[in-house]
């Protein structure tokens, strides 16, 4: 009986002592880099962007071929279709690219709730209801891509 009472006082240490070696192990990483962190919150955002919430779809112009032109990406169009029964509606998606005309607090209020400043979107544009974290990202990766130029005389 006392051989198997050693057993199990081993076995119970043995544990115990991995475990703590596991927390102590976890405690003592460290810190993600900020520049890891910040370039993995923009690829979130262009994942969201360009395959979930396809942005493009109305804020990037075409070339001839019905592709993307990627030299202005996001930077806004005129929208290729319309309202079939009467409505307000934007013909118009504008640029997005940099996020002109929002700051980042702003902009993530539009992403999470769909209000803004400006009062709300027209369609075909939707209210998002983006997590937090995710509108981050999302405003991460607009503001890293260029502003579309200003127009000459507007």
């Amino acid at each position: 009986m006392k051989s198997a009472l050693s057993m199990t006082t081993v076995g119970l240490l043995t544990t115990g002592a991995a475990s703590l070696l596991a927390v102590l192990t976890a405690c003592t990483r460290p810190a993600p880099d900020p520049q890891t962190a910040a370039a993995a919150r923009v690829e979130l955002g262009r994942h969201l962007v360009e395959q979930v919430a396809m942005c493009a779809d109305c804020h990037a112009p075409r070339l001839p071929n019905g592709q993307f032109d990627r030299t202005r990406w996001l930077q806004g169009s005129l929208l290729p279709f319309a309202a079939t029964v009467p409505m307000p509606w934007a013909p118009v998606a504008p640029s997005i690219a940099g996020l002109p005309g929002y700051n980042d607090e702003q902009a993530v209020l539009f992403l999470t709730t769909g209000r803004r400043a400006a009062g709300p979107t027209r369609p075909p544009m939707p209210e998002f209801r983006f997590a937090d974290e995710e509108a981050r990202a999302v405003v991460a990766y607009l503001r890293s891509l260029t502003p579309a130029s200003p127009v000459a005389g507007g």
